[in-house]
């Protein structure tokens, strides 16, 4: 199955949505006025595009309209959000050869229910599929199912793994992980953190930390910080990209959970508001359904037809 097929399936009840009210509008026959932009602004706004990004989309889109009467609305759309996506989203982690004989550290944060262990076990066994030597440090120490779920995933992708007890430091724990890893030439490390919003001053003191000993440990590290948010949360995954690009430097998103909600527009929302790209999206439940983040894909996926769809299937 290709990755368009794939990402379209993940992000079929926000098209279905989306694509839905659409083409009910065009279905009118009415010409591109005012009112139907403004019907239109409220479609991508129930999709969680946000409003500044729905406002965005339309703007660009009534400028079109006036010198391009012959491209269909759903394809102007379509493009408009490309646009808006394109500037910073690449989809592309830094890879491992980019650092020498040093490691690769991610760090990986989010809360809890995100999938966010789910999501560190894809990316060491996409790694670890790509020839790279992967360990995984289970830093969420707070919570003792997070270390046996991580610890069973890791025998699943056939990744190493550092642990320790319930309780630990979780510094002390990503330290000793990325010791580890640099002792046994491990080319990847990705670090579980824990996800507890109930207390953001300790949320952001023990991320900070967690950065302090490991750039301590390796300068540069990480080198990446991925934050899995929930698509099925809608304006609330914003709400904790704030708290975690604040918390933290967050430096790309990891989207799960897309094919459970209507609203997937959030990552325009996010990526608007806080200038951070899209680097995964979460397209299943097995270890292989993890694609990169292609914003052509994601903008085609959203807008364009099943029919189209089944062609590209098809060539």
């Amino acid at each position: 199955m290709n990755v368009l097929r794939r990402l379209s399936q993940a992000v079929s009840r926000t098209r279905e949505e989306i694509g839905g009210r659409i083409r009910e509008l065009l279905g009118t026959g009415r010409r591109v006025d005012e009112a139907m932009l403004d019907e239109l602004e409220e479609i991508l706004l129930s999709a969680d595009l946000g409003v500044d990004t729905a406002e965005r989309v339309v703007s660009g889109l009534r400028e079109r309209v006036k010198h391009d009467a012959d491209t269909p609305l759903d394809r102007l759309i379509e493009e408009e959000v490309l646009a808006l996506l394109k500037p910073t989203s690449s989809g592309l982690v830094p890879q491992a050869e980019n650092f020498g004989d040093q490691p690769r550290v991610v760090l990986v944060v989010g809360v809890n229910g995100t999938g966010k262990t789910t999501t560190v076990a894809k990316l060491a066994a996409r790694e670890k599929r790509e020839g790279r030597r992967v360990m995984l440090v289970a830093a969420d120490t707070f919570r003792a199912a997070a270390v046996e779920q991580l610890e069973i995933w890791a025998g699943r992708a056939g990744v190493d793994l550092v642990k320790a007890a319930h309780g630990a430091d979780p510094a002390a724990v990503a330290f000793d992980g990325l010791n580890a890893a640099m002792a046994r030439g491990h080319q990847v490390v990705l670090v579980d953190t824990a996800g507890r919003l109930h207390n953001k001053k300790n949320l952001m003191s023990e991320l900070d930390k967690i950065t302090r000993v490991l750039s301590r440990r390796l300068p540069g590290a990480p080198h990446e910080v991925l934050l899995v948010l929930d698509g099925t949360t809608g304006q609330n995954a914003l709400s904790q990209a704030r708290i975690f690009t604040e918390a933290t430097g967050v430096t790309g998103l990891v989207l799960t959970k897309l094919d459970g909600t209507a609203r997937g527009g959030i990552a325009l929302a996010i990526h608007q508001e806080l200038g951070l790209p899209v680097r995964w999206i979460g397209v299943g439940e097995g270890l292989e359904d993890l694609e990169p983040f292609d914003p052509s894909l994601y903008a085609r996926a959203l807008f364009e037809g099943l029919g189209a769809l089944a062609s590209e299937e098809r060539a």
